[in-house]
């Protein structure tokens, strides 16, 4: 590998975001859209060590009965739309990034691509705030992603995003419940769904993805190359 083509790649990688409005770009964009419905459609069933109230009740009993180990282990329906968000703006940059984000949620408005329909009406969904924080979780990780990309900066990047989207999303949806006069107990049971061990999953997933979609961005420049 030439010099030249070894320092075109550092840009890329390290400094601003060089790329510049193609059809290529555009295509690349859309397809990422896309990518974001695809993720909104797909579940993902994990499981995870639990631990209930009554935990302390199976210690006499048999710990290798398939029911006493039912107890404390938990079954999760896992959305990985958060981490392909955070893939989409470690490969498209900051720019691109909230692009492929207006076009989905401006689709959205019109089309039934949201994960409960769509519609001028979702704004009063429970769960829309949690989308439109895609937009500043992508300009903040976008901008911290134009410095180097060590783990711990990758690290950082999706606590930062992932606290982004869960605590704005929650905000809004407190105020959706506001205007709804919603009860409690309804809020709080959003609110842990939609929050819940989720958090924990979309950073763990949210590091790998950006590990991806920098590597996959650093592929598409030595293609363009």
């Amino acid at each position: 590998m030439s010099k030249r083509v070894a320092k075109q790649i550092n840009s890329f990688k390290y400094k601003g975001e060089p790329i510049k409005i193609t059809l290529g770009t555009l295509i690349l964009t859309g397809l990422c859209v896309l990518l974001i419905i695809i993720a909104t459609f797909t579940q993902v069933t994990l499981k995870h060590p639990y631990f209930p109230l009554n935990t302390f009740t199976f210690l006499s009993q048999d710990v290798n009965d398939y029911e006493i180990l039912h107890h404390f282990i938990k079954s999760y329906k896992y959305i990985p739309q958060i981490p392909v968000v955070f893939f989409i703006v470690a490969l498209l940059g900051r720019k691109f990034g909230i692009l492929s984000i207006l076009i989905y949620i401006i689709l959205g408005l019109f089309f039934p691509i949201f994960a409960l329909g769509g519609g001028i009406s979702y704004m009063f969904e429970y769960g829309f705030g949690y989308i439109l924080a895609f937009i500043p979780a992508i300009f903040f990780a976008g901008t911290l992603l134009k410095g180097k990309t060590d783990f711990l900066r990758i690290f950082l990047i999706s606590i930062i995003g992932v606290l982004t989207i869960h605590v704005l999303g929650i905000l809004y949806m407190l105020f959706v419940a506001t205007l709804r006069h919603a009860p409690m107990d309804l809020v709080t049971s959003w609110i842990t769904s939609q929050s819940g061990v989720q958090i924990f999953y979309d950073i763990f997933f949210s590091i790998i993805a950006i590990y991806f979609g920098r590597l996959s961005r650093k592929l598409l420049w030595i293609v363009m190359c």
